[in-house]
């Protein structure tokens, strides 16, 4: 049963065929009812103790991310598939495959919106990436 309506579904091989991603996102997705899971950046540290993933590698920081956002979705009673809005902060622009060919494998089939960012820094100097999430978890 799809409970969330996802308008102009693409995936970014198609989209952007000079980069090696593969990551199934859309332009909108319409929610009705629900509950809605609203995080805070997602970083590459445990979530219990806060302590970052101290590695250089922009793409297992990025795992780290992605399984923080689906442990935090399953605690809440949801699952991937409620996932509809992904904000991603990166300290370098040419992070930007490595981190999404990652963040592809944790949405393959879901077709969140996504917008990406480079900025200049983020809270910890040796954070390379933070996503933000939205997912609706359906009544």
């Amino acid at each position: 049963m799809t409970t969330h309506t996802r308008y102009r579904k693409f995936n970014t091989k198609v989209t952007y065929p000079e980069q090696n991603l593969d990551n199934d996102l859309c332009h909108l997705v319409a929610t009705r009812g629900g509950t809605t899971l609203w995080f805070r950046g997602a970083c590459p540290q445990d979530l219990d103790t806060s302590k970052s993933l101290m590695t250089t590698d922009a793409a297992e920081q990025a795992h780290k991310v992605m399984q923080n956002i689906k442990q935090l979705i399953e605690e809440a009673g949801g699952k991937m598939e409620h996932l509809v809005k992904l904000v991603v902060y990166l300290t370098d622009v040419r992070h930007r495959e490595p981190v999404y060919r990652v963040m592809g494998e944790y949405i393959k089939g879901v077709h969140p919106v996504c917008t990406g960012l480079t900025v200049v820094a983020l809270a910890r100097p040796e954070w390379l990436v933070e996503i933000d999430a939205t997912a609706v978890i359906p009544d």
